[in-house]
């Protein structure tokens, strides 16, 4: 019976396949490592010659093909770390192969990875020149302009292409194919094609998040790859990110080969456009400049979790924004996850010291930002950088009693913290937030998977039989949003959280008063609040709450207006305007 990838991706199979045959004698009679588990990932630490690491990844490999339901991220994150070790090794001809399947492979299962076709074919192209196939880099190279064409791009990212097809051709010979190439370099960057190309609607809107982020560079140009898994000292700047006037909320659109997408394009596409860095004098003006021009000097900061890269965390930081019509000013802080499947360990050792560094950076938003208030978003393990960094600001500022606290709403979802720990921490925690706010699930694999490793100790954000309570938080057992298996990223994937989320932000309700959420007093703890999956009107409410958000303060009769102007059906505009009124019960 074929794998799941040779009915699939041909290419990397071959490449797979001619890597293995090459494994030793002794390594094939090894039982494979799971490559889920910290004995693996400890493995590779421990191996420090490159061909040791490489052979364990490649029955890592062997291991997940072999797997009745094999984990395509799993898989695609061997398969770059083997890239890696390849070209590590000089075996540079091999590592032209798997790039170039690669790029096809991610182009395959974009709805999965977040990994960009086009960078893997640029990498083949260079690779498979420097192996002397002059020919096969020419072929990669125009599956680049492809991609760049189909993107609807135009000026000087695609002229550099065009340039290296022109210098390849000549190299080859091809006097006639380098001309070509040269006269389609000079249209890419004329002036006249691309003011053409801006006129009338783009189909999508840009939006600005402001991120300070402790990843060391790359020295890549490209917004995708700005910011490695190393460790550097804490920078800040803005990322620019497109989302076409098609997006579903919650969703993070990637292009897809099942419907013919071969690039992204930001008309289609969830998309980075541009990382800019700044010093921190600039940073905090022009952050100060979009304070002032909102209607409520607000601010919300997104600090994302494992298993997750700069430039996917600053799509999810954009969607949020996005998806609630947010129009304080959205931030993400970036700690240096290796975005790796198998980096679990890699990602702990670095996530506390972040915590430190974030501590100084909330310390330096909340004085400099000229916000009001100050909201903060964290999932799965940035939670750990998150409560490190609010312990620390606790224990130096001792919020007086009856003081104005440091922050608005602080949401933990899905925390990946040690659940007798995290309860501990809330208490100290408290006095520098409005409110606190637990979202937990019993059938989030990423907290399952981490409780094992933690010797079966409970996580905070895990629901069922010990999930937890205490007066300093409100908890939400988010459970019956479903497996999600491998977004882990349950809490922005439905709408509905969202909505619970600008709820929140806006009025900071009860959960009494908030649309979904029923206590089931008969089935135990009446303070464990439960989520019910599509009991809200979720994409009209958040319209009318990012409505009534700009006027300021609003009363009933505010609310009935602004929601008759907005819904046509009665009935509908009824059950919202009883919904948007509960949560201003208690002002």
């Amino acid at each position: 019976m074929q794998t799941f990838l040779q009915t699939r991706t041909p290419l990397l199979m071959m490449a797979l396949g001619l890597a293995l045959c090459l494994q030793t004698p002794a390594l094939a009679q090894t039982a494979p490592l799971d490559p889920g588990s910290m004995a693996f990932e400890m493995a590779l630490m421990e191996a420090q010659a490159p061909q040791d690491r490489l052979a364990l990844v490649e029955t890592a490999i062997a291991a997940v093909e072999a797997s009745a339901e094999p984990d395509y991220r799993m898989y695609f994150d061997l398969n770059d770390l083997r890239l890696d070790l390849l070209i590590e090794l000089a075996r540079t001809a091999e590592a032209a192969t798997l790039a170039a399947s690669l790029s096809a492979f991610a182009l395959e299962n974009s709805g999965l990875l977040n990994a960009d076709p086009i960078f893997y074919a640029r990498h083949a192209a260079a690779l498979f020149e420097e192996a002397g196939n002059q020919r096969v880099a020419l072929q990669q190279l125009e599956a680049e302009a492809k991609l760049r064409l189909e993107s609807g791009e135009t000026g000087e990212s695609l002229a550099r292409v065009y340039r290296d097809m022109q210098r390849l051709a000549a190299a080859r010979g091809d006097s006639g194919g380098a001309a070509t190439y040269a006269e389609l370099a000079e249209n890419a960057t004329d002036s006249q094609g691309a003011a053409v190309n801006k006129r009338g609607d783009t189909g999508y809107s840009e939006v600005d998040v402001f991120y300070a982020t402790d990843r060391a560079r790359s020295g890549s140009a490209d917004p995708n790859k700005f910011y490695s898994a190393g460790r550097g000292d804490l920078e800040y700047g803005t990322v620019t990110v497109s989302i076409p006037k098609t997006h579903e909320p919650g969703a993070i659109e990637l292009p897809s080969i099942w419907r013919l997408e071969f690039g992204a394009t930001p008309a289609k596409h969830v998309m980075l456009r541009r990382v800019i860095p700044q010093d921190s004098a600039e940073f905090f003006a022009s952050m100060q400049e979009r304070v002032a021009k909102s209607p409520r000097k607000e601010a919300f900061v997104f600090v994302h979790g494992f298993n997750t890269t700069f430039d996917a965390a600053s799509r999810r930081a954009a969607q949020l924004a996005y998806d609630m019509n947010y129009s304080g000013v959205p931030i993400l802080y970036s700690w240096p996850s290796a975005g790796k499947t198998f980096s679990y360990v890699a990602d702990t050792a670095v996530v506390r010291l972040s915590g430190r560094r974030l501590a100084l950076f909330l310390e330096d938003l909340h004085a400099n930002s000229g916000a009001d208030t100050i909201h903060i978003v964290a999932h799965s393990m940035g939670n750990r950088a998150l409560t490190d960094a609010l312990e620390l600001l606790a224990l130096k500022t001792r919020v007086a009693e009856g003081g104005g606290p440091m922050f608005g709403q602080l949401f933990f979802a899905a925390p990946d913290v040690d659940a007798g720990l995290f309860q501990e921490m809330m208490k100290t925690i408290r006095p520098i937030g409005e409110r606190l706010t637990l979202y937990a699930s019993d059938v989030d694999w990423a907290l399952e998977a981490s409780r094992k490793l933690h010797g079966y100790a409970p996580r905070a954000g895990q629901a069922g039989d010990n999930i937890l309570v205490a007066t300093e938080f409100d908890t939400v057992d988010m459970s019956m949003l479903g497996d999600d298996m491998l977004a882990h990223t349950y809490f922005a994937n439905d709408s509905s959280a969202i909505t619970d989320i600008a709820s929140l932000i806006w009025r900071s309700p009860d959960p009494v008063h908030r649309c979904g959420l029923v206590n089931l007093q008969e089935q135990g703890n009446p303070e464990i609040w439960h989520y019910e999956k599509g009991a809200c009107q979720v994409g009209k409410l958040v319209a009318l709450i990012s409505q009534l958000w700009n006027l300021g303060p609003v009363d009933a009769q505010a609310i009935k207006s602004q929601v008759r102007a907005l819904v046509s059906d009665p009935n509908e505009a009824a059950e919202l305007e009883r919904r948007l009124v509960d949560m201003i019960a208690t002002e």
